[in-house]
This record gives C-alpha cells, sequence and structure tokens, in this order.
C-alpha cells in the first residue's frame, strides 16, 4: 500500500507559465526511473498555479526521491520560474486505489 507522498504547490512567474508546464512534463521521464515512486502527477490548477503530487511505498523511496533529479532542477530553476521557493509537503497517505 501507498504509505507517503509529497506534495508542492507551485506559482509560476508572470508570462512563464509555459516554460513551468514545458519543464513538469520533461520530468517524467526522470521519475520513471525511479522504482520506489508509486505514483506522479504534475497538474494545473489555474492559469499561473501547478503542483505536483508523488507518492511511496515507503519512507525510503519518498527520500530518493527528495533526493533525486527531478527535486535538484526544480530547487535549482525555481530562482526564474516562481514566485515563491517550492515548499515541498511531506503527507501520510490514508488509503489509495491504484492500477495492479
Amino acid at each position: 500500500m501507498t504509505q507517503h507522498a509529497l506534495y508542492v504547490q507551485l506559482e509560476a512567474k508572470p508570462g512563464k507559465e509555459q516554460e513551468v508546464a514545458a519543464f513538469l512534463a520533461s520530468a517524467r521521464p526522470m521519475v520513471e526511473q525511479e522504482p520506489d515512486t508509486t505514483a506522479w502527477f504534475a497538474i494545473r490548477m489555474g492559469p499561473r498555479t501547478f503542483g505536483i503530487f508523488d507518492a511511496f511505498t515507503n519512507e525510503r523511496g519518498r527520500e530518493a526521491h527528495l533526493q533525486g533529479k527531478v527535486a535538484k532542477q526544480l530547487m535549482a530553476r525555481a530562482p526564474q520560474l516562481f514566485v515563491n521557493e517550492p515548499e515541498i509537503q511531506r503527507i501520510d497517505v490514508i488509503a489509495d486505489k491504484l492500477p495492479h
């Protein structure tokens, strides 16, 4: 069962919306190389509001993701792309429904 997750809400700087969307889409191949990442979503909630939600079966997977390529690139590009520095929230999953 999925036990751990991360959520990051991101607000793109004006004029950087397409660049943020492209950056998030480009992260998928990096996440596919993480065997302990159960689910990963890059989402858009409004014109300038984006987010990332990822889920893991164990704490080891969550920590590996936080030390991985996507997190490093996100923090490196944050000053150029986002209004505020990304705030990563650790979440505990109560229940899930995933494909088998």
